[in-house]
This record gives structure tokens, sequence and C-alpha cells, in this order.
């Protein structure tokens, strides 16, 4: 064969190889880490009283308007089950299933303390009823503690609201779910972006901003096991701690994780701003291996009461 027309013959082939490659990697996405938004809302506390049907219907509005992939809610969804009968419960949890339909796109949920039906006294419930604590929660929205997928990234949900008694709750994550998180990490890549997902926050500045730097936290404001828990994920590659409970703006960034306390969609419980804190959510934009977030206020105005009225 003569050799110059061998050669063309090789520069013809590599140009085609060229093409259809890059045909086909713009037809299926030519990122191995597909970039995706999704929306974190926080203790919406929803209840027919305050206006906050109203006020969460308008955060669902402004979510939709950014057209994000998903929404992961943060917990204390209701207000709330702790002190309810089964009757006012009920009532909470359907309200909140029944306007969470104005989403137009997926939503992951995590329970918060709110969630935990009849675990005061004055509720009136017994102990013995088939939704008391987190049964109620998992019967209307779904298990507790879970994980999934999306893109090349893997978000764990965790219930970090522990019962501990009638009257009292604390901010732990029990033996159970701890070995379900070890379990979990075993079937994940070591390199795979992870965002963990907690009502009650493992770490937080608000104690110390507000009450002093040598004010301890109690263990209702934070996560009593975090060291334990966080160190699980030492050869993982954990990139952002998504925290609630607090109604508080803040984000730490430490031993490369950043962890974001999130403001709480209804503010002060429906009355207004908490701690310089407007009523909001966050946007998380994925863009391969990092992300960027923004704090959205939706413009909620408590609307002013008229006379014998109640918000």
């Amino acid at each position: 064969m003569n050799i110059r027309y061998m050669k063309k013959s090789v520069l013809i082939g590599t140009f085609v190889l060229l093409a259809i490659t890059l045909f086909f990697s713009a037809s299926c996405g030519s990122s191995s880490r597909p970039d995706f938004t999704f929306v974190f809302m926080t203790d919406i506390h929803l209840q027919p009283e305050t206006m906050a049907v109203e006020g969460f219907s308008k955060a669902i509005e402004t979510a939709n308007s950014l057209k994000p992939d998903f929404v992961i809610t943060g917990g204390d969804l209701i207000m709330d089950a702790l002190e309810a009968n089964y009757d006012r419960a009920d009532k909470l949890y359907n309200l909140y299933l029944k306007t969470c339909k104005k989403f137009k796109i997926p939503v992951y949920n995590t329970p918060g303390n709110h969630e935990i039906f009849g675990l005061y006294e004055e509720s009136g419930v017994n102990p013995a009823h088939p939704e008391y604590g987190k049964k109620m929660f998992e019967k209307r929205i779904g298990k507790t503690y879970y994980s999934f997928d999306y893109g090349e990234w893997h978000f764990m949900i965790l219930d970090s609201a522990a019962e501990m008694d009638r009257e009292r709750y604390l901010g732990k994550i029990p033996e159970e779910q701890v070995e379900w998180i070890k379990g979990d990490l075993e079937k994940t890549g070591k390199n795979t972006p992870i965002v963990l997902v907690t009502h009650i926050p493992f770490i937080t500045s608000m104690t110390q901003v507000y009450s002093g730097s040598l004010v301890a936290n109690n263990d209702y404001i934070v996560i009593v096991n975090s060291k334990e828990v966080l160190e699980l994920f030492n050869d993982h590659n954990l990139k952002l701690v998504l925290q609630g409970h607090l109604h508080f703006l803040e984000a730490i960034y430490v031993r490369g994780i950043h962890f974001i306390t999130a403001g709480a969609v209804s503010g002060k419980w429906w009355e207004g701003p908490n701690k310089e804190t407007e009523e909001g959510f966050l946007l998380i934009k994925i863009k391969g291996e990092n992300f960027e977030w923004d704090y959205i206020d939706y413009k909620w105005e408590v609307p002013p009461k008229t006379d014998g009225e109640k918000h």
C-alpha cells in the first residue's frame, strides 16, 4: 500500500472517530457529573392558623419558579404533633400533604422534633397508640431516614430527634441509625460527593453568637453524638451538611465540609423574621463536584391583624 495513502486513511479515520465521540458526548451529556439544582426548605411549621398555609404556598410558588430538580425539606413540617391529640395531628399531617401537592417537583422529606406524635403528656395520647411517636410520620410520609442518588451525588436523610421520655427529646443519631449509616457508606464510593441532611444541627455558632463564647449548647440544640457520627465519613467525600431547627442562617466551613443551617420558611413561627433572618429557604446549585448556594427570601410579609383576629 502506498505510504502516503495509508497516512491519509489513518488521518481521515481519526477525524471520523473524533466526530462520532463528540456527537455522542453532546447527545448524552459530556460531563461525568452533570449539573443540577435543588431547594432545601426547613422549619415550615404548617398549621391552619397564622396564615401559615398562605405563607408556605408562596414559598412553594417561589421554589417552583426557580425550576429546581427537587426539594428536600428539613423537618418541623407541622406545628405540631408533640402536644396534639390525634384529631389535631391527623389534620396537620393531612394539611401538609395537601399543600405539598402544589410543588411541581419531587419532594424528599426529613423528620423534625415537631413530627413526633403525642410525646408530651398534655397531648393525652397513650404510648400504645398505633401511630404514637414517629409511627405517624412513617405511616403518612415515609421512612425517617434513608438515602438516594441524584446525578453523581449521594444524599443521606437522617432522623436526628431522639425520643427520651414522655416530656423530652434530644438531638441524637441512635445506634440503629449509626449502623445504617455504616452500611450505606460501604455501598458508596470513596470519592462520591455526599450531602447529609439533618433537622437538629451537628454544629452551630448560634449559642455562642447570642449567649456568649463560653456558653455550652443544650442537648436539644445540637446532636450529642455528632463527633462519632461525623467520623464515619472520614474516608468519604462529605461535601455538605444541611441543617435546620434553629430558624437561623449560618454557614460554617471546617475540615473541608460545609455546614449550612438554613433560616426557616416560617421565620419566627409565622410572626416575622427570626434572629435577623427573613423567612426563606436555600437554593443549592451543584456544578460538577462543587456547589454554590443562595438564601432565597421569598418576600413573605405578616398580614396585619384585624380586630379580634389571631394570626
